[in-house]
């Protein structure tokens, strides 16, 4: 049982915070439970955790400080947990260093999901040698994507496509989607078309990475990207 993922969740509201430790538990993670700010840091250096479920609004201290002084000695996973709905404090809770955000109320089955595809990301990004550079790097200026330190060389279409799965590893995008994002530019776009790109996206990411397919395709639904 040692050997199982530990999850640190910062969490003031015992009934909820039980709860993810119950969901999270069941999917195979062990969980430890802070429920102030002040305690969180030492909590993190002392379990040192694969990811961390961090409230936003915490007694003591807030998830935004916290989160910042986490960046300053660890890359943990974080996700941070508010009830705020505005833009600004979404967008402020990701400048704090956090990698996903989730709005209350929620349900812990998303939760899980997401502890899922974040830990999927870190366990690729770590998985790269040191020459190969970092595991995906999308440039959004220079209409580039590196993988593994490779330059991949994708059309328009196939650049769109994996900027969409990569904004949220794990996530499935339903072919509407997907048909949704390459008609962006105008042009009419088939189901045929969009089976020919992702085959095409897949064929060139499986290049740069020795064989690994990381696109899940969803029958009847759509398509992920999983960093497996």
């Amino acid at each position: 049982m040692n050997d199982r993922p530990r999850i640190l969740i910062v969490e003031d509201e015992p009934k909820l915070a039980q709860l993810l430790v119950d969901y999270l538990q069941a999917d195979g993670y062990a969980c430890t439970v802070i429920r102030d700010g002040h305690g969180a840091i030492p909590a993190l250096r002392e379990h040192e955790p694969a990811l961390v479920v961090l409230d936003l609004m915490l007694p003591g201290r807030d998830g935004i400080s916290i989160c910042r002084e986490m960046r300053s000695f660890s890359t943990v996973p974080v996700i941070m947990v508010t009830a705020r709905i505005s833009e600004v404090d979404r967008l402020l809770g990701l400048d704090s260093g956090a990698d996903d955000y989730i709005c209350k109320p929620y349900s812990p089955r998303e939760v899980v999901a997401r502890v899922r595809a974040l830990l999927r990301r870190a366990r690729w990004s770590g998985a790269a040698t040191p020459g190969d550079g970092p595991a995906l790097i999308i440039d959004d200026v220079a209409l580039r994507a590196t993988l593994r330190g490779q330059v991949l060389d994708l059309t328009p279409a196939e650049f769109k496509l994996l900027r969409m799965l990569a904004a949220q590893p794990g996530r499935v995008f339903s072919r509407n989607a997907v048909l949704d994002q390459l008609h962006a530019d105008g042009r009419s776009v088939t189901d045929r078309a969009v089976d020919s790109h992702v085959r095409n996206l897949r064929r060139k990411l499986m290049a740069a990475t020795d064989g690994i397919d990381p696109i899940r395709s969803v029958y009847g639904v759509g398509y992920a990207l999983e960093w497996a």
